[in-house]
């Protein structure tokens, strides 16, 4: 009986996500319409349209939302309307720089884009790297998933994967299309 909840326990602990957090509440949020913000390349200059496209087909794919502004959208909004690109540019630099998610800025967001939910998403790794004699494919991203009335962040998580290779270098944008459908197939909705 031990072997086998030890076995269990093995099992269980497979798979998942790297990190994951809800926030209190957590099952009575249950946002309809959600908007993408465009993806944070950082310092992997070139990858923000194809991490863009495979976080929105992500969202889209698993049908959970009756609307969603894709990253393209919200941008084209954000050229239409200075306030909300200067409300937007305002949250984005708190929530990074002092790790504070600012409720009326939040639900500025929400009201002028008529949503309940953004996600804001940068990718933390898109390289080939090594380690020690291993050659890696290595491709991850963080999302932070914020009710926009409120501005609290009910979900935040990150995750990589890695692939080691011999002499092909695997595509990293396979590779990250898997990351990103595992990370939106785990996101609360």
């Amino acid at each position: 009986m031990l072997l086998f909840a030890l076995l269990f326990a093995m099992i269980s602990a497979c798979g998942g996500l790297r990190f994951s957090q809800v926030a209190p509440g957590i099952g009575n949020f249950h946002p309809e319409k959600i908007c993408l913000f465009p993806v944070n390349a950082g310092a992997y200059t070139g990858v923000g349209n194809i991490a863009n496209n495979l976080i929105a087909d992500a969202v889209c794919e698993q049908g959970c939302f009756s609307s969603v502004i894709s990253p393209w959208s919200m941008t084209k909004l954000m050229q239409n309307n200075d306030n909300l690109k200067h409300t937007v540019t305002g949250y984005l630099a708190k929530l990074k720089n002092v790790n504070f998610s600012d409720p009326d800025m939040s639900r500025y967001i929400g009201k002028t884009c008529d949503i309940d939910a953004f996600l804001v998403v940068d990718v933390d790794f898109w390289n080939y790297t090594t380690q020690g004699d291993d050659k890696l494919a290595k491709v991850g991203f963080s999302m932070d998933l914020i009710e926009a009335q409120t501005g609290e962040i009910m979900w935040k998580a990150k995750h990589y994967d890695t692939e080691s290779y011999r002499w092909f270098k695997p595509d990293l944008t396979d590779l990250a299309e898997e990351v990103a459908e595992e990370m939106i197939s785990h996101m609360p909705h």
